[in-house]
């Protein structure tokens, strides 16, 4: 049953990247664009999840966090940088 249920979860999360990343593109605004580069770090997170249970390899699991805690940091930053105009204060 995994055999099957994963290509279809890797295909769909597949699309749901491509569909991501043309928000990121396209976006009419700021906050769309922030938002679209946010679902787009969540939907690689869940792109490395199946690629490590289809694969067997923890590696996948490790690059899954590293994106996880760059993605979060970086729609802090973005987001900050919207409100206030400066990162640092």
């Amino acid at each position: 049953m995994l055999t099957i249920a994963i290509p279809i979860a890797l295909s769909l999360v597949t699309a749901a990247v491509a569909i991501s990343f043309w928000r990121l593109l396209v976006g009419p605004s700021v906050p769309d664009r922030i938002l679209a580069l946010d679902t787009l770090y969540i939907n690689a997170i869940a792109l490395l999840v199946l690629l490590g249970i289809h694969l067997s390899s923890n590696l996948f699991f490790e690059a899954a966090l590293l994106i996880a805690l760059m993605g979060f940091i970086g729609t802090v930053a973005l987001c900050k940088y919207l409100l206030r105009g400066d990162i640092i204060e």
